[in-house]
């Protein structure tokens, strides 16, 4: 079978499929496994802030006031307040993105951390300075609030100094 041909192939496969293909590799070839682990590290570290910035900022200011209806006022449990629900729905929408950054520092890559946390900042700066959406009247107060909380949670994985005071030159500047 031609190069062009097995490369479809294998391009074809689910993502299953392939990690079968790649541990039967690497149990095969155990001089792959080094290489393999090179390369997961530099894929697993491309971290880029400003993405993650433009993802946040533009996850948070879809967020539409129908959000609200369904889950505030009379419930069979009592009431929820529109403001508490929308906090809620505020707090959903970053958890993906905190997670993220959590994944990176228990994969220890301290730089990639750094860089979600710094990336989830700018976002949420940039949310509370220019988020025009109805959603955001409801949640004035938790981007300036929430940046702490993810300062906090990235410093949990015990960055450097010189990172911390990155960090918070960016939070203090914004």
């Amino acid at each position: 079978m031609s190069r062009p041909k097995m490369k479809s192939f294998l391009q074809g496969l689910s993502a299953d499929e392939a990690s079968r293909v790649l541990w039967g590799l690497l149990d095969d070839d155990p001089n792959l496994f080094k290489k393999a682990y090179d390369i997961a590290l530099k894929v697993a570290g491309d971290v880029d802030a400003d993405r993650i910035s433009n993802d946040v900022f533009c996850e948070l200011d879809s967020l539409e006031l129908d959000a609200l209806s369904g889950r505030s006022g009379r419930t069979r449990f009592g009431y929820v307040e529109p403001t508490d629900a929308a906090w809620e729905i505020f707090e959903e929408t970053l958890d993906p993105f905190i997670d993220e950054m959590r994944k990176n520092q228990q994969r220890a890559l301290p730089s990639a951390a750094k860089t979600y946390c710094i990336g989830i900042v700018k976002g949420l700066l940039r949310y509370e300075e220019g988020s025009r959406s109805d959603f955001s009247e409801w949640v004035m107060d938790a981007p300036g609030e929430y940046i702490y909380t993810v300062v906090e949670e990235w410093k949990k994985g015990n960055p450097s100094s010189e990172d911390i005071s990155e960090v918070m030159g960016i939070v203090e500047g914004g």
